[in-house]
């Protein structure tokens, strides 16, 4: 059961934007201002300390390393909206694309559990309510949405 406090109107809603350059140095900053608007919202605890940074830790890291090929060159893009019923954040990379279902393949069965790589997109899914990739002009979207507990 929630308590007036716990509700947040969803007419409340915040977006954050970044640009930022394809260097894994930048993605603590960014994780930590989603991180503060989650908490703005009253997402859970463990939105805060499990779901949101991990997948956004992992949807960043792959835009920088896998998109844009950690070329310094080239950025990568964060839109953040949340509100008092979800969070919706696009990580829009410069890349050729990928192929999302061949990407989205479970690391834990016994063929794959010794690969080292492969296993951001399959945490993004157990993470967030919901992950798609979108080919936008010049690049790669991945969209991650987390419905707020109520």
């Amino acid at each position: 059961m929630t308590s007036a406090r716990d509700r947040v109107p969803p007419s409340e809603a915040r977006t954050i934007e970044f640009e930022i350059p394809s260097d894994v140095r930048f993605i603590e900053r960014v994780v930590d201002a989603v991180r503060s608007e989650c908490r703005l919202m009253r997402f859970t605890e463990r939105h805060l300390t499990l779901n949101v940074p991990v997948a956004l830790t992992e949807a960043l890291s792959n835009a920088i390393l896998r998109g844009n090929r950690d070329d310094r060159g080239k950025s990568v893009r964060i839109t953040a909206r949340v509100d008092g019923v979800r969070l919706v954040i696009e990580v829009t990379d410069e890349g050729n694309g990928f192929d999302f279902a061949t990407c989205c393949v479970d690391p834990t069965t016994p063929e794959r559990i010794t690969h080292e790589d492969g296993r951001g997109l399959f945490l993004m899914q157990q993470l967030m309510d919901s992950v798609e990739r979108m080919q936008a002009g010049g690049g790669n979207v991945v969209r991650m949405t987390l419905n707020r507990a109520l």
